[in-house]
This record gives C-alpha cells, sequence and structure tokens, in this order.
C-alpha cells in the first residue's frame, strides 16, 4: 500500500520510484476520472507523473487523482486517488525483453490463440479497454502480444507507427492491419484467408470481438473498414523506451 505523503515526499525530492498494481486498475484521460484512458492488468508498473492542480501544496482530501505513467508502455492516465491502496513499491525496475524478430514470430500462434479465445467469451467493446473481457480494438491487439511478453505500444496509431509497414500482399498470420481516414484509429489482427480479428463498436454493426474478411465484398461490417484500410505491418520488436520505431 503506498501512502500520498510518500508520493508527495518522492515528487518533491524528484525521486522517479516505481509501483506495481496489485490488481485490475483503471486509468482515465483526466483527473476528472471520468473518460477511460487504459487499463493496467495486476502485475504491470508504473511511475507516478504528479498530482492534480495541487501538487505539492494540496492535502490528501482535496486531491482526486494523480497522473501515472505505466512502464511497460510509457503510456499516460489517471489514477483515482483511492486506488492508491492497489499499489505497492515495486521489488524491481521494469526492464523489457529484448526479442528478436524470429522469436516475436514463434510466438505469434499463442497471439492468435489468445485473440480467438477472448471471441468466445461474452465480451463488449469497451473504450480504454485491456482488462478482458471487454477491448477496444487497440487493447486486445496490445493485450494478445502482452499475453506471450511481445509489448506493443497502447493506442492503434501508436502501433502503425511502431511496427514494420508491409503491402497488404505479403500479409501474414499475425501481422496487423490499420484502418482510418485522416490517421489510423482502428486495428485488426491478420488471421490469414479467414480475415482479421478485431473489438469493433456497435456504430459500425457489432459490439464486440468478431472476425471478418479482408474484402469489399463481404458483409456490411467489413465493406465498412475495408473502404477505411490503410495497410498493413508486422510486429518485428518488443516495445522498450529505448527501442526506437522499426
Amino acid at each position: 500500500m503506498v501512502s500520498f505523503t510518500e508520493i508527495q515526499s518522492a515528487l518533491s525530492a524528484g525521486q522517479s520510484v516505481e509501483y506495481q498494481c496489485q490488481a485490475n486498475l483503471n486509468l482515465y484521460d483526466s483527473p476528472a476520472l471520468k473518460a477511460l484512458a487504459t487499463q493496467a492488468v495486476a502485475g504491470r508498473q508504473l511511475r507516478i507523473v504528479s498530482l492534480s492542480d495541487q501538487a505539492f501544496l494540496g492535502t490528501e482530501d482535496d486531491t482526486s487523482a494523480i497522473k501515472v505513467c505505466l512502464c511497460e508502455d510509457d503510456y499516460l492516465g489517471w489514477l483515482a486517488m483511492e486506488d492508491l491502496d492497489l499499489l505497492s513499491v515495486a521489488a524491481e525496475t521494469y526492464r523489457a525483453i529484448a526479442l528478436s524478430p524470429l522469436e516475436i514470430q514463434a510466438r505469434l500462434p499463442k497471439v492468435i490463440a489468445f485473440t480467438r479465445k477472448a471471441m468466445t467469451q461474452p465480451n463488449h467493446y469497451l473504450w480504454g479497454g485491456t482488462v478482458g473481457p471487454n477491448y477496444d480494438c487497440s487493447g486486445l491487439v496490445q493485450t494478445a502480444f502482452a499475453a506471450v511478453d511481445i509489448w506493443l505500444p497502447r493506442d492503434a496509431y501508436q502501433q502503425e507507427a511502431f511496427v514494420q509497414l508491409i503491402a497488404i500482399e505479403e500479409l501474414q498470420p499475425g501481422d496487423l492491419v490499420f484502418f482510418g481516414r485522416d490517421r489510423c484509429t482502428h486495428v485488426g489482427l491478420y488471421l490469414g484467408e479467414e480475415g482479421y480479428i478485431h473489438s469493433s463498436g456497435k456504430a459500425i454493426g457489432r459490439n464486440g470481438i468478431g472476425i471478418d474478411p479482408l474484402s469489399a465484398e463481404a458483409g456490411a461490417i467489413a465493406q465498412a473498414y475495408y473502404h477505411q484500410l490503410r495497410g498493413a505491418g508486422r510486429v518485428i520488436a518488443s516495445y522498450s523506451i529505448l527501442t526506437p520505431s522499426p
């Protein structure tokens, strides 16, 4: 359990302390704590970035949230003060596991198996969701890869920028497909002849995880996404703050 006073002291001293999540946590997009940004599964590590507006002058009673950065993907979010008791000081500093492209390729069948299993469970699309059974599109992809110790950036546009871009004709099972007009707003995991598996919202016609063909001649959902197809990419590295984009 971490206290507010300990966090204040560490921030005042300029210390970068890592904490481990002892339970699944929600992270929000602002200190108002209204809109989910992402989730952190138990065991993940994070750093405290700052307190909400009161910074070092406020008290625990008038501070509603703390700004944190998840160590595995450098993702920022706001954590409710009431969840501080679900953090503990990490025993070790997080270190990314370096994997070669061949090691990653060998793990792709398990990545695909994770998404298929997730689809069999009752689920719905959840913006910011990375803790099953409910995911958003990039949350499903990130969590599937993380299940085999391959870390990707959190959001779809970040994943597009991180992977090695390939031609659609070069797609192999385990590659990613990206969608969006002005920028990447959706991502799926390519399965092969079946198409791709992804979590999509009800606005497109499905509320949750499904498989769609990569075709403009299939059903309404497949057509809607196909017309926004941007390209494809191959995961050849596991994310690290020290790892440049391929």
